[in-house]
């Protein structure tokens, strides 16, 4: 018995400011905001077993096993090395005919502390999915499915659209490939973050987003008027404050980053503070570092992520 095997690479997604905009179809519905792509992202591991017909062989009976394989009841499912799934991964998984997979989804990221995980996971799911079962999906075809899976799900608005394109991402307008449209700051830089706890996406998305939004859509014409890293950060912070989302760790980290001479906000949506360059270091904190990804979702050889 052999199998086939497909492994795709997220970068995380932290999310300066956004507005909501909801619509009946998942993948109209979406968000307006910018955010920065991180190279410390999700690793999503997909196979499926290769068992040939009698009489099949080569890349034809591979191809059987794997449809076969992918319409059988669900394979195991792994975050991080425990049974676990992910909703928007599953819902992936059904419109790619893909639920018979094994999937192992891996993240040194917290977990629902703004770093677009689930939007990660539905993202690379959906690609490394596409390849081992050799579906023959478009890239946007994929973005545009695990952004709907997402979306449905409540988990995000944003990132999944985000975290394929990469870099510095600005949503200029809401939803899947087709639908939305993006720009981006031309910039790259190291990226500090800590985190203290969850905040529940769910929670926030569920309620009234109307003074969420119109904060988020002044953020975005600052920006739009002057795109720079430190326009982004500052609008950040506006955002955030306007927004009433800042909790009193954050607060604190970031006052005490801007008293050190560094820029610093809060993550949409979590309770953490991400920094440009060595901010949190030189705050006295003891952060993660990484740089902004500059590549965006992809499939990588799993010799490629060490």
């Amino acid at each position: 018995m052999s199998s086939q095997r497909a492994t795709a690479f997220v970068p995380g997604h932290v999310t300066a400011f956004f507005s909501a905009h909801p619509a009946d179809d998942p993948a109209v519905a979406g968000s307006r905001g910018a955010g920065v792509t991180l190279a410390d992202g999700v690793t999503v591991r997909v196979s499926a077993a290769d068992v040939a017909a009698d009489g099949a062989t080569g890349d034809a009976a591979a191809a059987d096993a794997a449809a076969a394989a992918a319409t059988a009841d669900s394979g195991s499912r792994t975050i991080d090395g425990d049974r676990g799934s992910i909703g928007a991964v599953e819902d992936v998984l059904a419109d790619l005919n893909a639920t018979g997979a094994d999937v192992a989804v891996e993240t040194d990221l917290p977990i629902g502390a703004g770093f677009g995980v689930s939007g990660a996971a539905a993202l690379g799911a959906a690609l490394a999915a596409n390849a081992a079962f050799d579906r023959g999906r478009s890239e946007n075809d994929l973005v545009r499915t695990a952004h709907a899976a997402e979306v449905g799900r409540g988990t995000g608005l944003g990132d999944v659209v985000a975290q394929a394109r990469g870099g510095v991402p600005v949503r200029l307008e809401p939803g899947a490939p087709g639908v939305g449209e993006l720009d981006g700051v031309p910039a790259s830089a190291r990226v500090e973050y800590v985190t203290f706890d969850e905040l529940s996406t769910e929670e926030v998305l569920g309620g009234d987003t109307t003074a969420l939004s119109a904060a988020g859509e002044a953020a975005l014409d600052r920006l739009r008027a002057d795109p720079r890293l430190p326009t982004l950060m500052d609008a950040a912070r506006g955002f955030a404050r306007d927004a009433d989302l800042l909790v009193p760790e954050v607060a604190e980290a970031v006052d005490a980053v801007d008293a050190a001479g560094g820029e610093a906000a809060m993550a949409m949506l979590g309770r953490t503070v991400f920094a440009l360059g060595t901010g949190l270091s030189d705050a006295g904190y003891e952060p993660r570092a990484c740089r902004v990804d500059a590549a965006g979702a992809r499939l990588v050889d799993d010799r490629d992520r060490g």
